[in-house]
């Protein structure tokens, strides 16, 4: 090996160099790739992409490969530095090798390669699963074994070697995911996302009309008021009951009711004939699930039940796709019929009001943990039943008591502090509060 020139030693030192590099680079790289990147690429075809994703479906038997060929080029670079170092000083160099030696791997064979890979993956992993795919096949019983020694010391000491799916994401994750999004893709697409998201959180009771507020046709009514009603009423499906609403008859769509009242031909009987039979909810039921049954059941339109079967209120899809796009109006800046702003500024909020309509249209965080409407969060505060004129502050926010009637909050007066932004809709309220 004396007869071999010295700058050819210094050549494969070099190279040597070059090629631990590329192993502690393309390691980093690999790892650091995102994975839903790499499939969305993967499915168009990318070449680098779809070995990268082959080589990451075993990433014990990639990190052994890796592992192995680095610390295989790292031996080879001791032995030659040590060799070249002999050769140069004797003795001495051996010494002044070694020192020079950390400090080369460390700058041009760790730490460089490794930080380059961490700020651009894709231009170092992508690339690399051209070598290591065929190499893996090649090194393949080798790697086999020293995966195997690997798990066996695992167990000895009582360690799982298990693969763990680290690409499950939660939805409290996804939820991040998305909020970091921002420049990506359109804010109005992401505040969407992320309502999509809170539906799992949201029950039908949250968003449904109250038994109270449910308007419907009593075949018991005086008809030509009934006929007054339907003329007036705004709704595409009307709820029929006998009584009152718990002997729910069903519901009639205002499309089949219209050509008879023009010919002449409506009547009770014709009425009871177009009604279609009630779809009923369990309470508690969360918006995901209700939107897919919806779907499945071919429903718009449904009534929420107690466990007694007494109807609590009424539920349509309508109302759980606002609860993802925002409220369904031409105006933009409208805010919704319960919601009245007054000269200074504040607002009159009728008391049945759902409290995450008035989180979404007022933009603030009144509590949505516990009571669902406004009448139920000033009763439990104040844990009386209060008077006209009685004020409390609730999260901030001022609210004073405007109207009572039948020992409810009628309406009430909620002001805004002068430096909250009431701009438009707020999509993402925080359910404790």
């Amino acid at each position: 090996m004396n007869e071999i020139p010295l700058y050819w030693l210094l050549i494969a030192f070099v190279a040597l160099i070059m090629l631990s590099a590329f192993f502690s680079g393309s390691e980093t790289g690999l790892m650091s790739l995102n994975r839903y990147r790499l499939r969305h690429l993967a499915d168009n075809n990318h070449g680098g992409a779809i070995r990268a994703v082959k080589l990451l479906e075993r990433p014990e038997k990639l990190i052994t490969l890796i592992l192995l060929g680095n610390n295989f080029i790292n031996v080879l670079i001791t032995q030659l530095a040590t060799y070249i170092g002999y050769r140069l000083y004797g003795e001495a160099g051996i010494a002044i090798a070694a020192g020079l030696l950390t400090l080369v791997l460390l700058l041009f064979a760790e730490v460089t390669p490794k930080t380059l890979a961490a700020s651009n993956p894709e231009k170092i992993a992508l690339p690399a699963s051209y070598i290591y795919q065929p190499l893996s096949k090649i090194l393949m019983p080798l790697v086999a074994i020293i995966d195997w020694l690997a798990k066996s010391v695992l167990r000895l000491f009582q360690l799982s070697g298990r693969n763990i799916d680290n690409d499950a994401l939660t939805s409290e994750e996804l939820r991040v995911a998305v909020t970091e999004t921002s420049g990506l893709i359109p804010d109005s697409h992401r505040e969407m996302l992320l309502s999509i998201l809170d539906l799992e959180k949201v029950s039908v009771d949250d968003i449904m009309v109250p038994r109270s507020e449910i308007i419907g046709i009593d075949l018991e009514d005086d008809w030509h008021e009934t006929l007054k009603l339907i003329t007036n009423l705004s709704y595409t499906r009307i709820p029929i009951y006998s009584g009152n609403i718990d002997n729910l008859i069903g519901v009639a769509l205002m499309r089949k009711i219209l050509p008879l009242l023009l010919t002449g031909d409506f009547t009770p009987e014709t009425l009871v004939d177009l009604t279609r039979d009630g779809y009923f909810i369990p309470e508690g039921t969360p918006l995901t699930t209700q939107l897919i049954n919806f779907r499945k059941n071919k429903r718009r339109i449904g009534f929420v039940v107690d466990e007694y079967g007494d109807i609590q209120g009424l539920v349509t899809i309508e109302d759980i796709l606002e609860e993802i796009v925002g409220e369904f109006t031409s105006d933009p800046s409208a805010l919704h019929q319960d919601f009245y702003q007054d000269a200074d500024g504040s607002f009159l909020i009728d008391g049945s009001t759902h409290i995450r309509e008035i989180n979404r249209n007022l933009n603030i965080y009144l509590p949505t943990k516990g009571p669902r409407t406004l009448n139920g969060l000033i009763i439990e505060h104040m844990e009386f039943i209060p008077e006209a004129g009685t004020s409390v502050k609730i999260s901030g926010y001022p609210i004073e008591i405007m109207q009572m009637k039948n020992n409810m909050v009628k309406t009430a007066r909620l002001a805004i502090p002068e430096d909250h932004d009431v701009t438009g809709p707020h999509s993402e309220v925080p359910l404790d509060g």
